[in-house]
């Protein structure tokens, strides 16, 4: 297991070199940087010239390649200015967008991942029973809903709710306008009472599009397994339907749900754009709207291998997890 572990990581590298030339080759394209810097006032050619060499615009690429990227394995991401912030640190900023985005998305996908295996697995099992054509009713029902009506009625959903329990004089519980500057406080019942509040609408939104997923491709592997010559010997040993059902069909059938897992947290972490509009959550899909809108190209830059970063290291992990469920993997 150490040994393919290793072998792993060590492919993993490579793939971080290649993102790294395909970031800066493609944020080299979004523009000068300085266009808007130039038009907020009279600038002489001096000053122009001056700025440009101090971000380095002036070097050719190779140059500006080798100074970014040794720059950002020694953690110099570069500075950015953000209206009302002035200048900040792309590193610090992207890493606190990516624990806003992080903290919502794995909830999320874990709830999701769960749900969607309970119910493809047990529609596998009870195929073509009431349960199953229920749950691939709702399962194409949120295939076919976009994200943001989902969002859209839940949060409408949640005024609402928030309504009816002010009238009964209990306050207003959810949370429709992204978590408190300031953060959670108070004793350990009001911090779930907060952090549900605050998060539950998100989740949801995120969780009734992505158990479908999950929920049809494992239901779907389930089904090959179940047929599978080794389920049917553990059958005729006389082994009984829930062990042969958990220990030999499930475990098996896990390996693409974990792949579409790790696959999809990944592009979630980037792409969750219209659930933190919606819900008014800053995270890493708000910062990238507004960095390409700004052209930005040291936090486009930095938000582009922060992302492939984690997408490489969830596709890691997906890879260890099936080396755990298929030791046929790691010996192959």
């Amino acid at each position: 297991m150490l040994h393919y572990t290793i072998r792993r990581v060590l492919i993993a590298i490579p793939l971080l070199i290649v993102a790294s030339v395909l970031t800066f080759g493609l944020t080299t394209q979004m523009g000068d940087p300085l266009e808007e810097w130039k038009t907020l006032q009279p600038r002489t050619p001096d000053q122009v010239a001056a700025e440009y060499h101090r971000i380095g615009w002036d070097r050719s690429l190779p140059e500006r390649y080798i100074d970014w990227a040794g720059g950002f394995v020694t953690g110099d991401w570069g500075t950015t200015i953000i209206p009302g912030n002035g200048v900040v640190d792309v590193r610090t900023e992207i890493g606190r967008a990516l624990w806003v985005t992080l903290k919502l998305v794995i909830v999320a996908e874990v709830l999701a991942l769960l749900i969607g295996m309970a119910i493809g697995a047990l529609g596998a099992v009870k195929q073509y029973s009431l349960f199953d054509y229920a749950a691939t009713g709702a399962a194409f029902l949120m295939f076919s809903m976009p994200l943001f009506c989902v969002a859209v009625m839940l949060k409408f959903g949640g005024i609402e709710l928030n309504n009816w329990l002010e009238n009964l004089g209990l306050g207003r519980w959810i949370v429709t306008a992204g978590p408190p500057p300031g953060g959670f406080s108070g004793g350990f019942g009001k911090l779930v009472y907060q952090y549900t509040g605050a998060y539950i609408l998100p989740v949801l939104s995120l969780i009734a599009i992505q158990f479908a997923l999950f929920s049809r491709f494992q239901r779907a592997s389930m089904l090959d397994t179940l047929n599978a010559d080794y389920v049917r010997t553990a059958r005729a040993k006389g082994l009984g339907s829930a062990r042969v059902v958990v220990r030999h069909a499930l475990r098996n059938a896990l390996i693409p749900v974990i792949t579409v897992f790790a696959l999809d947290l990944g592009v979630l972490i980037g792409g969750a754009v219209i659930t933190e509009t919606v819900f008014g959550w800053r995270g890493m899909g708000a910062l990238i709207v507004d960095s390409i809108t700004k052209r930005e190209p040291w936090m486009v830059q930095g938000w582009m291998m922060a992302t492939a970063i984690v997408i490489i290291a969830f596709n890691l992990i997906a890879d260890l997890v099936y080396a755990y469920l298929d030791p046929r993997i790691r010996l192959g």
